[in-house]
């Protein structure tokens, strides 16, 4: 049975304590109930396109019907994905001094059933139901791979010197694998995007204490924001929120 979804969102960035720029972007789309977070990588201005390239092809690739099922949510983000890879791709041939660019990406859409969620690199999604906050991405990195291969330990990974180095993005190879994460929403579900900024500045225990607190959501997102930052704050730092109403 197809059921309505009432929800409210909230995004913010902030260039951070120790960047000139801003290399992330986000997208919060109410109507098209799609919301992303992209993190540029690239250097000069390269990553800033990057990021800027993924989300407003989401904004141009959205489909708007109230009757949107599982395959099409899927279908659509695939597709945001595949496109924003190739229109990278081209502006990095046309424009050779920004080979290397890319970008991060994490794209929420939800249908009329669930939730279809499209991840690539270190950037994060996050669940909350009943207080409970649950990773449902995986980081496409270095030192990810190697706490998988039992390498090193979860602790070690949070310090280690290259836990930057991020194994998937999009925009650097023209063939791009994406991960496509599905499930289904209760009423009360909160969902948060972030960028590396945050969960590289902040532990998990006090996003949660934050995002627990009740106020609106755009005073949560700046409350995590200024968590990052006064944890370092070394890095750009992007978080949206989308909490399901009913």
């Amino acid at each position: 049975m197809k059921t309505a979804c009432k929800i409210t969102a909230s995004g913010l960035t902030d260039v951070g304590l120790r960047r000139s720029s801003n290399e992330d972007s986000f997208l919060v789309h109410e109507e098209g109930r799609c919301f992303l977070v992209a993190d540029g990588m690239g250097g000069a201005a390269a990553g800033e396109i990057a990021s800027r390239i993924f989300t407003e092809t989401a904004a141009r690739c959205l489909l708007l019907s109230k009757d949107c099922s599982e395959t099409d949510s899927v279908a659509m983000v695939k597709a945001i994905y595949q496109t924003a890879n190739a229109q990278i791709r081209e502006h990095v041939r046309s424009t050779p001094e920004h080979k290397g660019m890319g970008c991060t990406a994490d794209l929420l859409h939800l249908h009329d059933t669930g939730f279809v969620l499209g991840h690539i690199g270190d950037s994060r999604t996050y669940r909350m139901r009943q207080g409970k906050l649950i990773r449902l991405t995986r980081d496409h990195s270095l030192v990810q791979d190697q706490v998988d291969q039992g390498l090193i330990s979860r602790e070690d990974a949070k310090t280690h010197r290259l836990r930057n180095v991020i194994s998937r993005a999009v925009g650097v190879k023209d063939e791009l694998e994406v991960d496509i994460i599905r499930g289904r929403y209760l009423p009360g579900d909160l969902f948060l995007l972030c960028s590396d900024g945050l969960t590289d500045m902040a532990s998990e225990e006090s996003v949660t204490h934050i995002l627990r607190n009740g106020e609106p959501l755009r005073t949560r997102n700046s409350q995590l924001i200024e968590l990052a930052k006064s944890g370092g704050g070394r890095d750009n730092v992007t978080v949206v929120l989308v909490e399901v109403m009913i």
